[in-house]
């Protein structure tokens, strides 16, 4: 049933596509992604077609299925995954996917993609597969869950398995592949976090205290910027800070400022980092209110990535580019 419903839907939504130029009017940002239409990702070429809501899972997918996967991203270029609403043609994208692969924990809160996510027939949360596994590694903030999990990539490899049984489902005699590709993709991946860990160790403990836009590095900070003695006694939360909560879209109060400012004075802190995807307001008021208490602050000259990854051409252009990236930006300001 699920083949003959999804052959339907290729049937239907390609005379849509084809028939009339009214079915999908979308801006150039939602319909091409590296220079590929969604039409084109619709034509029926054999292969899985996946629907991923971000980047930072799409990226995964596209390391485990490899040819044997069609891929499209829901959210792309620098929208806030967190605010996000559908736009004209997502319906479409999320009918026609055969599986959609979304984060959950509170990600995609947008009301439109939350109720579209729960209610197709073959989507997988992936966050929400690994705190299913190890709840005690979710971290939450204000009484809410935190969905950054990408933020550590020892975390974020545990949904690396999710996604192989849902390809393996729609393609069993592919599961050798695809579990093959997803074990050699755990590999990169640790060494990768093992990279991380070690370069930041580096840094003098008085030093490594992060400030950012919004609460999106906590499960950075829990992996990469202490000491193991640190982790045990949960001091690795006094390792970061942001103005802004989870979700970049809540108002900005003046205790959220004057937090910061005191968080500046008492660490000894002198920068502070913008995120890609995240307005700079914020961070230039605590710049003006530290200067005017006479403790000088700047923002980093490069962005870090969390909710975005990087144009493709760029470093942070993957998931495991995007973390050394962020590392790197770090590693100079603090240096």
């Amino acid at each position: 049933m699920r083949i003959l419903g999804y052959t339907v839907k290729k049937i239907i939504l390609g005379l849509c596509v084809f028939s009339t130029a009214a079915c999908t009017q979308q801006s150039p940002s939602q319909t091409r992604q590296f220079g590929r239409s969604s039409a084109a990702w619709m034509e029926d070429n054999g292969k899985i077609k996946v629907l991923s809501t971000v980047r930072m899972i799409d990226d995964l997918v596209a390391e485990i299925g490899k040819e044997r996967v069609d891929r499209m991203t829901l959210i792309y270029g620098e929208i806030d995954p967190h605010s996000y609403e559908m736009v004209k043609g997502d319906d479409e994208k999320i009918d026609f996917a055969q599986v959609v692969f979304y984060n959950g924990l509170g990600l995609e809160h947008g009301a439109s993609l939350s109720y579209r996510m729960q209610k197709h027939a073959n989507a997988v949360a992936v966050a929400e597969a690994v705190r299913n596994l190890h709840p005690e590694k979710i971290l939450t903030h204000g009484g809410q869950l935190d969905p950054h999990l990408w933020m550590d990539i020892s975390l974020w490899m545990e949904t690396i398995d999710p996604i192989v049984d849902a390809l393996t489902d729609l393609s069993p005699q592919d599961e050798e592949i695809f579990r093959a590709n997803g074990e050699a993709l755990k590999g990169r991946m640790s060494a990768a976090h093992k990279e991380i860990v070690r370069t930041l160790q580096e840094i003098p403990k008085e030093k490594r205290f992060l400030v950012t836009s919004h609460d999106s590095f906590h499960y950075f900070s829990r992996a990469y910027l202490d000491g193991s003695s640190e982790h045990e006694e949960e001091d690795w939360q006094t390792r970061f800070i942001a103005p802004e909560g989870l979700a970049p879209d809540a108002q900005i109060s003046p205790a959220d400022i004057q937090a910061v400012l005191d968080y500046l004075i008492t660490h000894r802190v002198n920068t502070v980092f913008s995120e890609s995807n995240i307005s700079r307001d914020a961070l230039r008021k605590i710049v003006e209110a530290s200067a005017a208490k006479g403790w000088p602050v700047k923002i980093a000259s490069m962005n870090l990535h969390s909710d975005a990854m990087g144009a493709k051409e760029t470093e942070a252009g993957t998931y495991l580019g995007m973390m050394r990236h962020n590392m790197r930006v770090m590693v100079e300001a603090w240096k």
